[in-house]
């Protein structure tokens, strides 16, 4: 056997080793879903009572909610905001531009604990002192605090889209009398939805597990599902925990591929999916 056939068998088995490593916590957490017990880690039989529970009780469902809205909105206002600085960045920088730049990257950089700290006081004084109502709303508190992160890598991909695509499309729109909107709207938003969708798949599913924030911004009646999962843990993770994150699993799993069915429509490659989905 030569040594490049036992240096790829080696790799071989090295990266299944990670994937394994990687993929069995997760693994357990999705056995342990069906776990008909009182407690999590104490098996007892195979059963669907957990999620029968979780489905039932009116705190996960609640917690469950909040998430997915706080998510959703968080997607839709950093990829707005992600795309056209983004934009600006690839074909309209200037002098501002390391200065944008460097803005994002100090919001990428910035452990989350300095956000929530920085960000408790700032909606206390807005919603108390300015009487600025939506900053009392824990939705609202929570979309901004999850967009702030969000938006920095929405505009580092929407970036990198566009500094590898000619910009003779969008000049040949131009010369053809079409209005900047026009343009954008036919030309430069198709060219960049690839980045685009999959900036918004991340700010969705980074949005689903942000506990430092939340767990400092939320207010009462809208906690979310991991500051919930965090306060389960004084009194035993119970089945249904597993269960219902079984099921954000699983959404997760779906949002990624509904993503990577419109990319191949769009004419992607299979390599170009892939380096678009991990950003």
């Amino acid at each position: 056997m030569s040594r490049a056939k036992s240096a790829d068998r080696v790799f071989g088995i090295w990266a299944v080793l990670v994937f394994i490593f990687l993929f069995l916590p997760i693994v357990m957490i999705i056995i342990y879903s069906f776990n008909d017990g009182r407690l999590l880690v104490s098996w007892r039989e195979f059963g669907f009572g957990p999620y029968e529970a979780a489905f039932s009780s009116p705190q996960i469902m609640n917690s469950v909610w909040v998430t997915l809205r706080a998510a959703i909105g968080a997607a839709i206002v950093a990829t707005a905001l992600g795309t056209l600085a983004g934009l600006a960045l690839a074909r309209h920088g200037g002098k501002w531009a390391p200065w944008l730049v460097a803005g994002l990257a100090i919001v990428t950089v910035t452990p989350e604990i300095v956000d929530a700290v920085a960000l408790l006081p700032w909606f206390v004084m807005l919603g108390q002192d300015f009487y600025l109502a939506p900053f009392n709303d824990g939705i609202v508190r929570l979309i901004v605090g999850n967009t702030l992160f969000a938006t920095a890598l929405v505009s580092f991909i929407v970036r990198a889209r566009f500094e590898g695509l000619d910009a003779k499309l969008e000049e040949a729109s131009a010369d053809l009398y079409a209005s900047p909107f026009t343009t954008f709207r036919k030309v430069t938003l198709p060219l960049a939805m690839p980045a685009v969708l999959s900036g918004a798949l991340l700010s969705f599913t980074l949005s689903l597990d942000n506990t430092v924030i939340a767990s400092f911004v939320q207010v009462s009646g809208s906690t979310p599902w991991p500051v919930y999962i965090l306060s389960s843990l004084k009194t035993g993770l119970r089945p249904e925990i597993a269960a219902m994150s079984t099921v954000m699993i699983v959404l997760t799993i779906v949002a990624l591929a509904l993503v990577a069915i419109v990319l191949r429509r769009s004419g992607e490659s299979t390599a170009d999916i892939a380096r678009t989905m991990a950003a």
